[in-house]
């Protein structure tokens, strides 16, 4: 059962994070893109084992931009595979991230690989999953768009050391409202570094 109370402050808190992130300058934008992708081999330092598998996101619109972070991990020696939406009530599929300029708009606004899936089970074998996030919280509570399917996935990859969610410095809170299917991270990306949670 969901609890109205959390659903409301998740809706205030999500529509907060939008406006500031809309607000934000493109020239900002640009070396926030730069400055995550500084951070790609102090998060591959988290998988502990070479060549990994990352399980990644395009970001769009307002999102932190990852182009630079997903071309980073693949100099790095990184295979990085991308969500495809199959279905709205089943975990993501993934497929291989090649180059940017491949990627196709799809629902949402979204940029999908174009490359064959891999199946949702692919996930598995993922040394590391970076989720977007609207927010988190010091005890590595994640607050997504709603629609759950990070929920689903993240599901899949018990050990939340794996977890990173990318944010912007001033989206770590006190506290995220949560309820009992929200999947922690535990750590997050910001284009001023990593940051443990919990």
């Amino acid at each position: 059962m969901r609890c109205s109370h959390a659903v409301d402050d998740k809706r205030v808190l999500r529509t907060g994070v939008w406006t500031a992130r809309a607000s934000r300058p493109a020239v900002d934008r640009e070396a926030d893109g730069a400055l995550l992708a500084s951070h790609a081999t102090d998060l591959l330092a988290l998988a502990a084992e070479p060549d990994p598998t990352v399980a990644a996101y395009a970001g769009v619109a307002e999102e932190p931009p990852t182009r630079q972070l997903l071309d980073a991990l693949i100099r790095h020696g990184a295979r990085v595979i991308l969500p495809v939406v199959i279905d709205d009530q089943e975990a993501l599929d993934w497929a291989p991230y090649e180059e940017w300029e491949a990627l196709a708009t799809v629902r949402w606004g979204l940029l999908e690989p174009t490359t064959p899936t891999l199946g949702p089970s692919t996930i598995d074998a993922a040394a590391l999953v970076v989720v977007p996030a609207l927010g988190v919280d010091r005890q590595g509570n994640r607050l997504g768009r709603g629609k759950g399917f990070y929920d689903r996935t993240l599901a899949r990859v018990p050990d939340r050391s794996r977890r990173i969610a990318v944010v912007y410095a001033g989206e770590i809170f006190d506290r995220v409202p949560h309820e009992p299917h929200d999947e922690p991270v535990g750590w997050a990306l910001t284009p001023e570094g990593l940051i443990e949670l919990g």
